[in-house]
């Protein structure tokens, strides 16, 4: 069965959440992005999970429809059948046509009261993170659901974003959550690092961006080459700055995985080249 662009953005993400977990590493990462992106099949896709613990995948893996085709026929041929049906019932029997200059009658709600006043809930919240209304609108929504921007570590993909930080129950377990269009998933918890925690906000987001934005100059590659980029904010290894921020810029390419790191203020302090 032929894939679609959600089943392959579906599997991307899955690599992404093993590639966090520590089930692949950076060159298997790539490999599979690389691979997951071009894939044609769903079962080119599947084949790229097969040996992963999907438990904390954040979306379901995309799976080949098993329903025989002739089980598919006969319901398209039954549902043609009961159609032609009903169409022959009302030539034969509805002999009295309503007039047709009366209003039609109202629709009203089986459980009562105006369904004109039915209101559809959808989820609020930024779903393109990286601009900087995405990212101020994702730290809204941190606060709004632990009350701060603390934690261990943040990665911001273009759709969703990955948050650990210390289990509110358990202080010897930390909490991984996913965010995506408003919606929060977890807690998934692992045993804690030991590392500390800081605010990660505490970066300057337009620079960041900035520096995304001159990927395609700053490694020498056409856009068409970038497969995937996101950037992760953890606490800077500086004693004497135990409040700093690092930012890692990463960017998997058709050539490679490289990154750019930066500090707070979105000073580049290194680049690592695709390879």
């Amino acid at each position: 069965m032929r894939a679609k662009d959600s089943d392959r953005s579906h599997t991307c993400q899955i690599l992404d959440t093993a590639l966090a977990e520590g089930q692949l590493s950076m060159e298997e990462h790539r490999q599979r992005i690389a691979t997951a992106t071009k894939a044609a099949t769903l079962g080119e896709l599947q084949g790229l999970l097969t040996d992963l613990q999907l438990q904390n995948a954040p979306v379901k893996p995309p799976q080949r429809s098993r329903t025989p085709r002739w089980v598919i026929q006969a319901g398209v041929a039954a549902v043609v059948l009961l159609v032609l049906g009903v169409v022959i019932s009302w030539g034969l029997f509805d002999n009295d046509p309503p007039d047709r200059g009366e209003a039609p009658a109202a629709v009203t709600d089986s459980r009562g009261g105006d369904p004109d006043a039915v209101t559809t809930a959808t989820p609020s919240g930024p779903r393109l993170l990286h601009s900087v209304g995405g990212i101020n609108g994702l730290f809204e929504q941190m606060r709004g659901k632990f009350g701060d921007t603390t934690g261990y570590e943040l990665s911001v993909y273009t759709d969703y974003a990955e948050l650990i930080r210390l289990d509110p129950d358990d202080e010897r377990f930390e909490a991984r959550y996913r965010y995506e269009a408003g919606t929060w998933k977890g807690p998934y918890t692992n045993p804690s690092s030991g590392a500390d925690t800081v605010d990660l906000s505490a970066f300057d987001a337009a620079a960041v961006l900035g520096v995304i934005r001159g990927i395609p100059q700053t490694f020498d590659l056409k856009p068409m080459n970038i497969i995937r980029t996101w950037f992760t904010v953890e606490p800077a290894d500086d004693p004497s700055a135990p409040e700093a921020v690092t930012v890692r810029i990463n960017v998997s390419t058709s050539f490679g995985t490289g990154f750019i790191d930066l500090d707070g203020a979105g000073n580049v302090k290194k680049i690592d080249q695709p390879l």
